[in-house]
């Protein structure tokens, strides 16, 4: 749906690892006029996460209208929880737990920083076209041919994917449709096709998600609880953040974004806006909840 699927790609972490690595040794610069923050700060998100890349475009210019640098590096969760392990990043901003990143946090959580949560509304959902014939997921299995027995996920190593296969599917009775996953652009596109043929679609999904505004769909009941704990958004910074960020580490610990306002974000990011530039779409959100974003940096 958007050519801007294709950037995350290239925008790969190994050469901003390798050049991290190079980095000759030297105190580092500040932001000074009383903050003793470092100045240069890499922000890590994740590949296909949109409510992250909003967060992050937002702190972005947020952070580098007051003195810092900020550089957004893109790659998939497990290399960033890595990197952020090993210091080679210094934040990310989309950590949902308590269950879907977990696994990593058993690996890395000695390592890395929790921040606070800023949102904790959010949750996995399965859904389909608003005009399928079914509401429940409980209804899927009897009715798979009419969703030519497919079910579109996402990436491979994703939490959502994990509660599929461990919860959803075998209580469900869902084990003879194809679980189909490869990433959340391919995801995107498959129900942009199927909404444009008006066609069934089932499709892993989650709140919050521009998608669920942008196509005509609708979230399938999930009786047996197999996806219904509310989630957190946490940020987590590398082992030493308070110590060489110990303002963003307040502002990042205060920070809260309502589903309504990042709704609003991502809708001026992803749906009003068919690009990957997104800092004049940012700048401009900016100045139209000014009043928001002012509370971000008291």
């Amino acid at each position: 749906m958007k050519n801007r699927y294709i950037s995350y790609i290239a925008l790969g972490t190994v050469s901003l690892l390798a050049l991290a690595g190079c980095a000759s040794a030297g105190p580092a610069e500040t932001v000074g006029d009383g903050n003793t923050d470092t100045k240069a700060l890499n922000l890590a998100v994740f590949n296909g996460w949109d409510e992250g890349i909003a967060a992050s475009e937002l702190w972005k210019a947020v952070l580098d209208e007051k003195g810092y640098d900020v550089e957004l590096s893109y790659a998939d969760a497990a290399p960033v929880f890595l990197g952020l392990s090993k210091g080679d990043y210094d934040l990310t901003l989309d950590v949902w737990l308590p269950d879907t990143h977990a696994a990593y946090l058993d690996e890395y959580g000695d390592d890395i920083t929790d921040l606070g949560a800023w949102n904790d509304e959010s949750k996995l959902t399965v859904a389909v076209n608003d005009d399928a014939p079914i509401d429940s997921l409980a209804e899927l299995a009897d009715n798979a041919e009419l969703f030519n027995n497919e079910i579109v996920g996402i990436e491979p190593g994703a939490g959502l994917t994990a509660a599929m296969e461990e919860r959803v599917i075998p209580t469900y009775g869902l084990d003879k449709m194809d679980f189909t996953t490869s990433s959340t652009a391919a995801m995107l596109t498959a129900l942009t096709a199927a909404t444009k043929a008006d066609e069934n679609i089932v499709v892993t999904l989650w709140e919050p998600h521009w998608a669920n505004s942008a196509f005509p769909i609708k979230t399938l009941d999930d009786p047996e609880g197999t996806l219904a704990d509310l989630e957190s958004l946490h940020s987590f910074g590398s082992a030493d953040f308070a110590k060489d960020y110990p303002q963003v580490a307040k502002w990042m610990n205060d920070f809260t974004m309502d589903l309504d306002t990042l709704y609003s974000l991502e809708q001026a990011m992803f749906v009003d806006y068919d690009g990957s530039d997104y800092g004049p779409v940012v700048a401009k959100w900016i100045t139209e909840n000014q009043e928001y974003v002012d509370t971000l940096t008291p």
